[in-house]
């Protein structure tokens, strides 16, 4: 079976993300903002570095329990800073928590992270596999940037936008490969 070329087939849960998650929608508001987070972290790193890490993230972050999050002190702060199993990135994890802030504000300005993507989106999936940014993740870039948020770059939002299946860009030669 053919997979996308950057994936680790020697990695399992690599190949379960890539056959079960990356580029195929998922509008579950929870997943959202589960995958948000991760790809805030993902910035500068490969993906396979986050996804290892994915279970300690769970872990550390509350199960990324947004209404937990966004009332981190310092405490929990020095709690993340320490732990080993996840990106100890002082500037991502303060990220982290101003970013899921927002994220709620955006939420409830929305009634929904889906509501809020889809504004760019309409609705539609876009089908696009030799691309690392576009106008719509450079748009949202722009709006998340103005709204206070940090390493949510266009490739990060594009990035994202890959993982929960907005935008499917599975490789010609892969069994996932669609073009509408």
């Amino acid at each position: 079976m053919n997979r996308c070329k950057w994936v680790n087939n020697k990695n399992q849960n690599y190949i379960k993300y890539h056959d079960e998650e990356w580029g195929i929608l998922n509008t579950d508001e929870h997943y959202l903002y589960e995958m948000f987070i991760l790809e805030c972290f993902q910035a500068g790193l490969s993906w396979e570095c986050i996804l290892n890490k994915r279970e300690a993230f769970r872990k550390a972050y509350d199960n990324f329990d947004i209404n937990k999050i966004i009332k981190y002190d310092s405490s929990k702060i020095e709690e993340l800073l320490n732990n080993k199993d996840i990106i100890r990135n002082k500037l991502k994890i303060y990220a982290s928590i101003n970013n899921s802030k927002i994220y709620k504000d955006i939420c409830n300005e929305y009634k929904s992270f889906n509501n809020y993507i889809n504004i760019y989106l309409n609705n539609k999936i876009i089908y696009e596999n030799d691309k690392t940014t576009n106008k719509i993740s450079d748009d949202i870039s722009k709006d998340l940037i103005k709204r206070g948020m940090k390493f949510v770059g266009s490739t990060t939002i594009y990035s994202y936008l890959q993982a929960v299946g907005y935008i499917n860009s599975h490789l010609d030669d892969c069994f996932l490969y669609r073009n509408k």
